[in-house]
């Protein structure tokens, strides 16, 4: 279970929810296949690390038109 940061945190960083599950699988994806951790802090879950990434401006997005 997710508990920091907070999910009504991180859904400030999206537009929706949809977004924020959707950049948070494919940024958990990229560290399970090996890529580098942004953080200095890690998690044992991708999710978790992939959370803590997005929630500190590591991780972002862009809206196509």
């Amino acid at each position: 279970m997710l508990r920091y940061p907070s999910i009504n945190k991180l859904q400030e960083k999206t537009n929706s929810k949809y977004s924020l599950v959707v950049l948070t699988a494919k940024r958990a994806r990229d560290i399970v296949e090996g890529k580098p951790v942004l953080t200095e802090e890690q998690s044992e879950r991708p999710v978790s690390q992939a959370a803590k990434e997005i929630f500190q401006d590591l991780v972002t997005y862009r809206e196509s038109e």
